[in-house]
């Protein structure tokens, strides 16, 4: 029979292997203002509250550099309107493209991933031919400097690429973007690399006030939950992510990983923004992902996020709302109070 200090020593063993593979927590560093810190303060800012992962989506040389050196892995986007640049050269081309606008600011071990377009399909249609050359040409510049296996390539995408979310388990893509989507999805799959999503339960619910309650949006309907081909659904971002899950398999990828690479809630600019449900949502997303909840289809695989926004960003256009969604005031103090460790 064990004795108390083998069970004790098992227990601080399982503890230290359970928090070494929690799910990582980044942020999104948007920077569509001109109030902004100073990138170089940014980086102090983030070290201190415990954030080691940042998504970038540009590879803007005076936002990049400083991070060189710092210990904080990187997202780094690959504009919209390069991709043609990308998709109708050569792998030298992307070899160049990658060595000057990224390894020349900071070290490959640096940079986790390369996220190629934001939001392509919703935003700039235009574009959308070009991510999966794009995507193949990066690939091979990056298995040339040995670094295929290390950085994970990728696009982030809205979450109207999916025809229906609801029940989850019906979920599917829109069947207008399956030429582009199965190539996509065969890449991710052949090469171990995560589907990218944004997921937002504000939009859900400022959407469609009628069919999603506030409390299902902010993880506070622990005693309804929805049920759907036998699993419980308590929250509006757990359906979300495992909508994309069912979408994939129904177009027969199994097993591809889903990174979530924006979602927040607002502090301010609409109906129910605020900072108290800002702060509950932000909570509830972190926390899952350090304790490697999952999601009802996929327990205990912690689902990777990015939050959005490090800072409020003026410059963003649309609603009032867009304007309010970062974490740090511009002097650096938390707009609420969160924990990303």
């Amino acid at each position: 029979m064990a004795t108390i200090d083998q069970i004790l020593l098992l227990y601080i063993l399982l503890s230290l292997h359970f928090l070494a593979n929690a799910a990582p927590v980044g942020v999104c560093y948007g920077r569509v203002a001109n109030n902004l810190l100073p990138p170089s303060v940014v980086v102090s800012l983030l070290k201190s509250n415990g954030i080691s992962r940042i998504r970038l989506f540009n590879p803007e040389p005076e936002a990049l550099a400083p991070f060189s050196g710092s210990g904080i892995e990187l997202m780094i986007g690959v504009p919209n309107e390069i991709l043609p640049t990308l998709a109708n050269g050569t792998m030298l081309t992307a070899l160049q493209w990658v060595q000057s606008s990224i390894f020349a600011h900071v070290a490959p071990s640096q940079v986790r991933y390369l996220a190629v377009g934001n939001e392509v399909y919703l935003k700039d249609p235009f574009y959308t031919p070009y991510v999966v050359p794009a995507i193949l040409n990066l690939y091979q510049a990056l298995q040339t400097l040995g670094l295929g296996d290390t950085i994970k390539i990728s696009s982030s995408h809205a979450s109207t690429i999916l025809s229906n979310s609801y029940p989850p388990s019906s979920g599917s893509f829109d069947p207008n973007l399956r030429q582009v989507l199965t190539p996509l999805l065969r890449f991710l799959r052949d090469t171990g690399s995560p589907l990218m999503v944004n997921v937002y339960p504000f939009f859900s619910y400022i959407n469609s006030e009628q069919y999603v309650s506030l409390d299902y949006a902010l993880f506070r309907s622990s005693s309804r939950v929805e049920i759907d081909q036998n699993l419980g659904y308590t929250n509006m971002f757990d359906a979300t992510v495992d909508a994309f899950v069912y979408a994939m398999e129904r177009e027969g990828f199994m097993g591809i990983p889903v990174v979530v690479t924006e979602t927040g809630w607002p502090t301010g600019g609409g109906e129910a923004a605020s900072a108290e449900n800002a702060r509950a949502y932000g909570e509830n997303v972190v926390s899952r992902a350090l304790n490697n909840v999952g999601t009802p289809k996929r327990p205990g695989v912690g689902v990777e996020v990015f939050l959005f926004d490090l800072f409020d960003e003026n410059g963003k256009s649309g609603e009032e709302y867009e304007r309010h969604f970062g974490i740090f005031g511009v002097n650096g103090i938390k707009a609420y109070d969160i924990s990303f460790c």
